[in-house]
């Protein structure tokens, strides 16, 4: 199974901007651990927004 490249970027990226990993550990993650990074980053960031009363 191939994975989009322009998705893998992105996954790095979010993951890179909020945990500051480097992408080689970042790339060393199995896909469903990288997934599971990017969900909970999210619940993190929703629920300090929503402390702030911001969205985004």
């Amino acid at each position: 199974m191939t994975y989009a490249p322009d998705r893998l970027h992105e996954e790095v990226a979010y993951i890179a901007y909020h945990f500051h990993w480097p992408r080689a550990e970042i790339l060393d993650l199995e896909h469903p651990d990288r997934r599971r990074y990017i969900t909970n980053i999210a619940t993190f960031v929703n629920r300090a927004n929503a402390t702030s009363g911001t969205e985004g």
